[in-house]
């Protein structure tokens, strides 16, 4: 053995014959060659669009005339100018917190309801996963006809009830939690998903549990949600990023509740009802292609970056006190 050992030692320090050199090469070659696909895409599709802002942020560009250096001015007007920033920063986080927060909540709670459906439990997955289908304009100006604070049928229920008619997209304290209850309405992605976690659980994990004594709470607790940890990690990482992202359903909404529905020459103030509708998304709209300000529109993207980037991170180095633990 000590011989044996002594030659492999002398032999490492020993040229690499050519032909070991040239079948690594090859073997190199062929591992970039399969990863070129992804390769190509991250770079064009991530690595380029990330450098260009970068380089934007720090440039004054109209998207017309040659970008000129500007240093930290864009940033500067952004954090201490801009009228809407802070606002709309406050928004946005309301609405990740939020409303990603009960998306979860109520989307694990249908799935484990109709996973325990035993008669029509097709019939009640086609109820839930309808809406999801809807365009979200269409929906979010359905759901503004609904909660319309004058003429929509869920105030007038409220009236008859005897109950407090809010003003919905009207009121800015409630305009916020409206568009949760719409992000709530169309729970079908998430339902699909916990449903076939949940029925992916081992039954004898239920059944020795029942054997011991355990509860429903207590079922759910060291049973259900251990095995379904890791989709509902998937279901909260995704449900931020695309909330940071939160464009479409906020800027129908307010234009539906101001009356601004389409036509030209129309004014129409962005975030209606008195900002608390602006998101991060819509600034960069607003800065890009309404002001034509791309350096601060850039500014605005890589906050949106930053903070989505931030939010994954803490999720995903806490996932051990969320997820179940590996052996």
């Amino acid at each position: 053995m000590a011989i044996a050992f002594g030659s492999r030692k002398a032999s490492a320090g020993l040229p690499v014959p050519a032909a070991l050199r040239s079948k690594r090469r090859r073997a190199a070659a062929r591992t970039l060659a399969f990863l070129s696909p992804w390769l190509i895409g991250f770079g064009f599709f991530f690595v380029y669009p990330l450098v260009s802002t970068l380089y934007f942020s720090v440039t004054h560009y109209d998207g017309f005339t040659t970008p000129t250096f500007t240093g930290l001015k864009n940033w500067s007007y952004v954090f201490n100018d801009y009228p809407f920033f802070w606002q709309g920063l406050r928004n946005t986080l309301w609405l990740v917190v939020v409303m990603v927060s009960l998306r979860v909540v109520f989307g694990l709670g249908i799935g484990m309801l109709i996973t325990k459906v035993k008669t029509g439990a097709g019939l009640f997955r086609t109820f839930f996963y309808l809406p999801y289908l809807a365009p979200p304009v269409a929906a979010t100006m359905a759901f503004a006809f609904l909660l319309n604070p004058g003429t929509g049928p869920v105030n007038q229920l409220l009236g008859d009830l005897g109950l407090p008619a809010p003003g919905w997209f009207t009121d800015p304290s409630w305009s916020k939690p409206a568009l949760t209850m719409l992000a709530m309405w169309g729970i079908g992605d998430l339902m699909v998903i916990f449903m076939a976690a949940l029925l992916d659980v081992p039954k004898e994990q239920y059944e020795a549990a029942e054997l011991d004594g355990a509860g429903p709470v207590q079922r759910f607790r060291y049973v259900t949600f251990p095995n379904i940890s890791p989709i509902v990690m998937f279901a909260v990482v995704t449900g931020v990023i695309q909330t940071m992202q939160y464009y479409t359903q906020a800027i129908v909404a307010g234009k539906v509740a101001s009356g601004v529905i389409g036509g030209s020459g129309q004014q129409f103030e962005p975030g209606y009802p008195q900002g608390s509708t602006w998101t991060l998304p819509q600034m960069v709209y607003n800065l890009g292609f309404q002001r034509f300000d791309y350096g601060s529109a850039c500014v605005i993207a890589l906050i949106l970056f930053a903070i989505s980037m931030a939010f994954t991170s803490i999720l995903l180095r806490r996932k051990s006190g969320f997820m179940a633990n590996e052996d």
